[in-house]
């Protein structure tokens, strides 16, 4: 009896950790992993990381045809997200590392403070030193999404505070896309993006293009 009463709790234990919620976003980075065993991800490339401003940019590698491009935008990450992940998302021979994250932190807590972010940022640059202590490391500001307008001022705060950061930082680089998303007297082009005002048109991601070039190695 006690034997079939272990067994039943064995089991019991067993099911339940199998069970065991899975951190958000780990579906994604199995898919990635998937890929790259289908498909050797390629050496000296450009690899990009963060959320769904780049998760969306399916065909990125169409706007730029002499790079070599590895995205691994996933759903709408944040930089926790990033953080947790950073194994698998460093696990390249990448020549350069470009960033956009950190959107989705503020969307999540209205209420978070720029300095939260900051740091959640400078942990994950920390852990690219960490493996890749010469590589190009390039963060592209958080852009001005319409439909989140009431979270700019912790968002531009973050940007600023970023940048002067990665000023100090050898082989770091700070993309700023706010003012190419600008009409004439300022205000963020709302044609830009599809109607959720979040994401955005090709149109979009053809005048990040034309900043992000001169940053790409």
């Amino acid at each position: 009896m006690k034997k079939m009463l272990s067994a039943f709790l064995l089991l019991t234990f067993a099911l339940f950790f199998s069970q065991e919620k899975k951190p958000m976003y780990w579906q994604d980075i199995q898919d990635f992993k998937k890929l790259d065993q289908e498909n050797a991800p390629p050496k000296d490339a450009i690899l990009l990381v963060g959320s769904s401003s780049f998760t969306k940019w399916t065909d990125v590698a169409n706007y730029f045809p002499d790079k070599k491009i590895i995205n691994r935008g996933f759903g709408g990450s944040r930089l926790t997200d990033l953080n947790y992940f950073a194994n698998d998302l460093l696990n390249y021979q990448p020549k350069q590392i470009i960033i956009y994250c950190g959107e989705n932190d503020f969307a999540d807590n209205d209420q978070l403070k720029a300095d939260v972010v900051v740091d959640r940022f400078k942990t994950f640059y920390k852990k690219i030193r960490q493996k890749f202590p010469k590589i190009p490391v390039d963060y592209i500001s958080i852009k001005y999404s319409p439909s989140r307008e009431k979270l700019w001022p912790q968002m531009k705060e973050a940007n600023q505070k970023i940048a002067a950061f990665m000023k100090k930082e050898r082989n770091a680089g700070y993309i700023d896309i706010t003012k190419v998303m600008e009409d004439a007297n300022g205000n963020v082009r709302k044609d830009l993006f599809v109607e959720d005002l979040l994401h955005m048109t090709p149109e979009g991601y053809k005048l990040w293009t034309s900043v992000m070039n001169p940053y790409m190695k």
